[in-house]
């Protein structure tokens, strides 16, 4: 085994990479894990743009020099912090620009166990080391959390696919898709599908397909600001704290946390997406999945409706865009007896204010904590709140570390 370190971070996404960010300049000594960016390389359609807006995506460092403004002017990419969707490869070229001015010791291999060990961890890699760590941040992204629901999850994988298997657009030219889901994943997937050839038609439950509104002028009247606010994570009140205070929402009762981090900024496409689907792409809108089947020429789906009743519907392939939720199981490197004492909220880690959990030295940031700080977490932008607040609690730790070290000699 490798000499201890004070910190191991699990992940190199945005909520990662901001943290060793600030972490670097704190003194504590950490290693991090995971290839840069791998949700957003292997889980997103190429073609496709962020849904947040530019300022909203930036990663976050202790000084704000590294955001995305900076990259695209370093890069001469186009760029504009409201209004201009940021395109899905400009944004992982920032990343990997992020973490190789930031984080140059990243270690590009993956963590395959983390156990508690007295009053540390060790923590498993895949290249066969192991290493001592005082403290853990796990910081997984989405790409272990796809949900795919019943009766979907039962079809051969040869004709259905999650949306974040759809990597590719161009590959399903030719071919007939159905996909489930009513947000911006159904909708950019399906026009991504369209303009690469296929022949598309979107299924979902909802009674008509909810829509963003396009930009709020920069320029409107004081009382207007005032009164729709914009933030990180759109406008109006409700969304501009759930954007800037996920520390006050954590104070909120459980039930109230729980249900406004599932239910707020709920399914909706983006405005810049719309005149790509509407009048494009057929939409069957009030429609629930009752069934589906294997056929020799794909998948056939059995539909119900209040207003038609029952109706079948048939294509080559189905794509579940049926988002996300959090299930530690899927997390492999962390064993059942780690599971079995995490304290969690509606199945996600149950996390202070410095986002530790129950298991003293582990903590947990991003989508996972969603229910405790709020649906920022799903986002980009959270990413600031979570660095600031972790980076501090870890290097005062790794201090104390430090000064009982030196007492003891």
């Amino acid at each position: 085994m490798t000499d201890t370190v004070d910190v191991a971070i699990v992940g190199a996404g945005p909520y990662g990479l901001s943290l060793a960010a600030h972490l670097r300049p704190a003194g504590a000594r950490f290693r991090q894990f995971g290839p840069p960016m791998h949700p957003w390389r292997t889980a997103m359609p190429k073609g496709m743009f962020l849904k947040s807006q530019g300022f909203a995506s930036n990663l976050s460092d202790p000084q704000g020099t590294h955001t995305l403004t900076a990259f695209c002017a370093k890069t001469d990419r186009p760029y504009a912090s409201y209004g201009l969707p940021v395109p899905l490869d400009t944004f992982i070229a920032y990343g990997q620009w992020f973490a190789d001015e930031l984080v140059p010791e990243l270690e590009e291999t993956l963590v395959t166990a983390v156990v508690p060990a007295g009053d540390r961890f060790e923590v498993s890699l895949a290249t066969g080391e192991t290493l001592a760590a005082r403290q853990v941040v796990v910081a997984a992204g989405i790409e272990h959390f796809a949900h795919v629901p019943e009766p979907l999850a039962s079809l051969p994988a040869a004709v259905r696919s999650h949306s974040c298997e759809v990597t590719e657009p161009a590959a399903f030219g030719g071919r007939d898709v159905i996909v489930v889901g009513g947000g911006q994943s159904a909708l950019e997937t399906a026009a991504l599908l369209h303009e690469n050839g296929a022949s598309v038609q979107v299924v979902m439950r909802k009674p008509e397909v909810a829509w963003n509104g396009p930009p709020l002028s920069s320029d409107r009247p004081l009382w207007q600001r005032i009164r729709e606010p914009e933030a990180g994570l759109g406008s109006g009140l409700g969304t501009w704290f759930y954007s800037n205070h996920p520390g006050v929402y954590r104070h909120l009762p459980e039930r109230t946390r729980v249900y406004r981090a599932r239910t707020r900024l709920g399914p909706a496409g983006a405005a810049w997406l719309r005149p790509r689907v509407e009048g494009e792409i057929p939409i069957l809108t009030g429609h629930a999945l009752r069934s589906a089947e294997a056929a020799a020429d794909g998948v056939r789906l059995g539909l119900d409706s209040p207003g038609d009743g029952r109706r079948e519907l048939a294509a080559g392939h189905v794509v579940a865009a049926t988002g996300y939720r959090v299930d530690l199981s899927r997390l492999g490197f962390l064993g059942d007896d780690v599971r079995a004492r995490l304290r969690t909220v509606a199945g996600t880690p149950s996390v202070g204010g410095d986002y530790q959990s129950s298991i003293r030295g582990l903590y947990f940031v991003g989508p996972g904590v969603a229910p405790t700080f709020g649906p920022v977490m799903r986002f980009v932008f959270g990413a600031d709140h979570a660095a600031r607040a972790v980076a501090p609690s870890l290097a005062a730790t790794a201090g104390r570390a430090l000064v009982a070290a030196g007492a003891s000699r």
